[in-house]
C-alpha cells in the first residue's frame, strides 16, 4: 500500500521530446505546454538566448506556432526564475551546456514537470550536448522524426547542406534538410 500524499504535494518529472530538425518537437513541446496552461498550471518557458531565428523571445515552430518564452544564457538562471511554476519548458536544450542536466534534475525534485525539446545529434551524427544525458535521466522520452527529403522514409539526421565544421550553425530549409541513415551514407559519400 502506498503512503498517502496530500494532493498539494506533486511528484515531478522529466520528459524528453528528440529527433532531427523538421521533426516536430518544437511543435510538441508547444502543444504540450497549452495543454498545462489550459489546465490552469502555472507554466515558465526558457529558450537560449543566441537561438534568434524566429524571434528574440518566443518559441517558434517551424511551422510558425509559437508560445512566449524568456531567453536565458545560463541553465541556472532556471532554479531562481521558476520558483513558482508547476511546469518549465525549455527549447534547443542542445544549445546549452552540460549543466543542465542538474538543473532539470534539481527542477524535477522540486516537484515540477520539465518538458524538454532539443536535437538529439548533431550534423555529424554525433549526440548533440545535454540531451542524451538528459534521456538517461528522463522519466520520458519522445522521439519524434521528419521524413526524408530524398527518399520519404524516417529521416534519422540533420544534414548540413552549406559548407561548415562549426558544430553550433543556426539555421533552417536553406542550411540543412532531414536525411534518413541510407540517404546520409549516401551524400556523405558524395562530399
Amino acid at each position: 500500500m502506498q503512503p498517502y500524499r496530500e494532493e498539494t504535494q506533486r511528484c515531478g518529472r522529466i520528459e524528453v521530446i528528440c529527433g532531427s530538425m523538421f521533426s516536430g518537437k518544437t511543435e510538441e513541446l508547444i502543444r504540450r505546454l497549452k495543454r498545462a496552461r489550459f489546465a490552469k498550471q502555472r507554466v515558465e518557458i526558457y529558450k537560449p538566448a543566441i537561438d534568434t531565428r524566429y524571434s528574440e523571445e518566443d518559441v517558434v515552430s517551424h511551422d510558425h506556432n509559437a508560445i512566449s518564452s524568456t531567453p536565458i544564457d545560463n541553465p541556472s538562471s532556471m532554479l531562481l526564475m521558476a520558483t513558482e511554476a508547476e511546469v518549465v519548458g525549455i527549447d534547443e536544450a542542445q544549445f546549452f551546456d552540460m549543466s543542465l542536466v542538474d538543473v532539470c534534475t534539481q527542477l524535477a525534485a522540486q516537484g515540477k514537470r520539465v518538458i524538454i525539446a532539443g536535437l538529439d545529434m548533431d550534423f555529424r551524427c554525433e549526440p548533440f550536448g545535454p540531451i542524451p544525458a538528459l534521456c538517461a535521466v528522463a522519466e520520458e522520452v519522445t522521439k519524434v522524426h521528419a521524413i526524408c527529403v530524398r527518399c520519404g522514409a524516417l529521416a534519422y539526421v540533420s544534414h548540413r547542406i552549406v559548407e561548415g565544421d562549426r558544430r553550433v550553425m543556426l539555421g533552417e530549409q536553406n542550411e540543412y534538410e532531414p536525411l534518413c541513415r541510407d540517404c546520409y551514407t549516401k551524400a556523405m559519400a558524395e562530399k
